[in-house]
């Protein structure tokens, strides 16, 4: 069967925007996430600003470009990676591979990981592959008993904090990447433990 031609406008469409996003990043690291300035991102790949509206209608629309190209740059970055073997130390590596991840690029973990640009929410198909990351990381945790709702809450918000401590007080560094093993063997000693009921009763009146 013969398939389809490629329509060449959409090709050069899609490299264009690809060329955007990538100035996107660049004036971000410059400049900070939310100041961004749509003259400078047209000037920087030869568009006049009035023709960036073309490819994208708003700033919001440029960010949640960007919040789907970092989540499929994580997933590549990932997909790099060997999880096989021994569960415990496949979820250790996950760990300190996001961590490292994070690190490389603070703005990229900021648009990932952190609420910092008011009124802006991702588009279902930029959310996509978070929740393809999500669903690895459960299943990565699935593997060594961790299964429980409070448990994969608690394992969220553990990375992340790490996360969050690595990209404010060691940027491209590895201090709380480091910590990845002690961090996974603390919250599987709390997920393995029998659930306790730590309320206190009520006195009696």
């Amino acid at each position: 069967m013969t398939l389809p031609a490629e329509d060449p406008r959409q090709k050069r469409r899609e490299a264009k925007i690809a060329d955007i996003v990538d100035a996107a990043w660049s004036l971000a690291q410059r400049d900070g996430l939310g100041a961004i300035s749509l003259r400078d991102l047209a000037a920087a790949v030869g568009l006049r600003q009035p023709s960036l509206y073309v490819y994208f209608g708003s700033k919001l629309a440029l960010y949640d470009a960007m919040f789907a190209d970092g989540y499929h740059q994580l997933l590549r970055y990932l997909d790099d990676r060997d999880y096989a073997g021994d569960p415990r130390d496949a979820l250790v590596d996950f760990v300190r591979d996001l961590l490292l991840f994070s690190s490389a690029n603070a703005v990229r973990h900021q648009m990932l990981f952190q609420r910092t640009l008011p009124g802006f929410e991702p588009s279902p198909e930029a959310y996509a592959p978070s929740l393809e990351f999500s669903r690895r990381a459960i299943a990565l945790c699935a593997e060594v008993g961790i299964t429980a709702a409070a448990d994969i809450d608690l394992f969220s918000a553990l990375m992340n904090g790490m996360a969050h401590q690595q990209v404010a007080n060691d940027p491209g560094g590895h201090r709380w990447a480091d910590h990845a093993e002690r961090a996974v063997d603390m919250l599987l000693t709390v997920a393995r433990q029998p659930t306790r009921n730590t309320h206190k009763p009520k006195p009696k009146p």
